[in-house]
C-alpha cells in the first residue's frame, strides 16, 4: 500500500482572502508537481481537508492521476487534528491514498508512521510537495518531489 502526503500549495493571506485560496505561485508550483506525477501513472482514493486550498491541490494533482472513486472532503485533516485516527482510517484501507492538508498535521503524521512518534521530525515539508510512502513490511519513503526540483 502506498499513501501520499501532500501540503496544499502556497496561498494568499487571510488578509487578502479570509478562505485563503491557493496563490498564482501556489498554482503555479503545484501544477508543476501534478505534471510530474502524471508520469508516475498513480491510482489513489484522494482525501483532502475542509479548506479550500487543500481542496483546490486535490483538485489539481487528481486531474494528473487515476482517482479511485471521487475526491473527498474528509474531516480530521486540519492543520492541529489528531493523527491518530487518519493514521487508523489509512490502515483500514486496501487502496492507496492520497491525503491534502496542512501543516503541523502532514508532518506529525508522516513522524508517526515512520517513527511511532508524532513529535519526532522525521520529513521537511515543502507547500504543494508530495511525499509517497509505501508500507510493505512498515512505513518507508518510497520518494518525495517539491516544486523547487520540477
Amino acid at each position: 500500500m502506498k499513501i501520499y502526503l501532500v501540503q496544499h500549495g502556497n496561498c494568499v493571506s487571510k488578509e487578502v482572502d479570509v478562505e485563503r485560496p491557493l496563490s498564482e505561485q501556489g498554482k503555479c508550483d503545484v501544477e508543476r508537481v501534478a505534471g510530474f506525477i502524471q508520469t508516475l501513472n498513480i491510482s489513489a482514493k484522494v482525501w483532502h481537508s475542509p479548506k479550500t486550498r487543500a481542496m483546490q491541490t486535490a483538485e489539481m494533482l487528481s486531474a494528473a492521476m487515476t482517482v479511485d472513486g471521487q475526491v473527498e472532503t474528509v474531516v480530521g485533516l486540519n492543520p492541529n487534528d489528531d493523527v491518530a485516527d487518519i493514521k487508523y482510517r489509512v490502515a483500514s484501507s486496501d487502496k492507496d491514498i492520497m491525503l491534502v492538508g496542512h501543516l503541523p498535521f502532514m508532518s506529525k503524521l508522516a513522524s508517526l508512521l515512520l517513527t511511532g512518534d508524532e513529535n519526532k521530525a522525521s520529513v521537511k515539508f515543502v507547500q504543494g510537495g508530495v511525499l509517497c510512502l509505501s508500507d510493505d513490511d512498515g512505513w518507508e519513503v518510497e520518494w518525495m518531489v517539491v516544486p523547487g526540483i520540477v
